[in-house]
């Protein structure tokens, strides 16, 4: 069901697995490690036959295997833009040890350059778990793989966001993930990028009326119409303290018709 450790290979990596053993995931022992945030992200958009994929931010690529796991046969390709070489090399390795390396490809690469490594709207659908932190807020004692993830050093939230614009098609998708209490940041940013919201799924961490929201997710369509769709709230944890919710625990099921639509 959840993320599973299984030995370590040396002192600088685990070999993790998700979906019941299905899905192979190599990632640093002590660097940046992903969270459920990838794996949100990675569900929020089920494509359709023959789709072209952009990873900004990808890390370790668990977003791309994600989303090859369950829709390999739709996905025509998947690209992946990773700014951190440590980090751009685990995503090689998770691609080619899942049997994903025909498809998926990564980069080395600056979201701020978006056009060195892509041609302008070549991408049916962009997907991106963006550095959350402000370079000066947020835990400071990471390790400094972890620091460039999860702040906004090496781009800030404005910069992912007009790459994700420049890189997908005109009327193409694009999927975020951030934090909910940043909403209205996240929303200004994306007006201004000419992506339309059309789809907001904010998450919590468990049933109670007095806890906001913890994350949302949205989906937006390059220069898209009017009309957007709010979804149910979404629990991680069935309780404080508790386990999954049936929910969260069927994104993790090696076999799920899961879908947020």
């Amino acid at each position: 069901m959840t993320l599973n450790t299984t030995k370590e290979i040396c002192q600088e990596y685990t070999d993790d697995t998700v979906f019941d053993g299905s899905l192979k995931c190599r990632q640093h022992k002590k660097g940046y490690r992903f969270s459920i945030d990838a794996v949100l992200a990675a569900h929020f958009h089920t494509p359709a036959k023959g789709e072209k994929i952009l990873d900004l931010g990808c890390g370790c690529g668990i977003i791309g295997l994600v989303m090859m796991y369950r829709w390999s046969e739709l996905i025509s390709s998947l690209h992946s833009l990773e700014i951190q070489p440590s980090l751009k090399s685990l995503a090689d390795y998770n691609y080619s040890a899942n049997g994903f390396d025909d498809t998926c490809t990564s980069h080395l690469g600056d979201v701020k350059h978006i056009l060195n490594y892509f041609r302008a709207e070549s991408f049916s659908h962009v997907v991106c778990n963006p550095p959350f932190y402000h370079v000066e807020s947020g835990r400071q004692s990471l390790d400094n793989e972890s620091r460039i993830a999860r702040h906004q050093i090496a781009g800030s939230l404005d910069e992912f966001i007009r790459a994700a614009s420049t890189a997908v098609q005109n009327r193409g998708s694009v999927v975020f993930i951030y934090p909910a209490e940043m909403f209205t940041e996240l929303t200004g940013a994306l007006a201004e990028a000419r992506l339309t919201l059309k789809s907001i799924q904010f998450i919590y961490s468990y049933p109670d009326s007095t806890k906001d929201a913890k994350l949302v997710l949205v989906k937006c369509i390059k220069n898209g119409g009017r009309g957007v769709k709010i979804h149910q709230p979404f629990y991680v944890y069935s309780e404080k303290n508790g386990s999954y919710s049936s929910e969260m625990q069927r994104l993790y099921m090696a076999h799920s018709n899961f879908s947020f639509r």
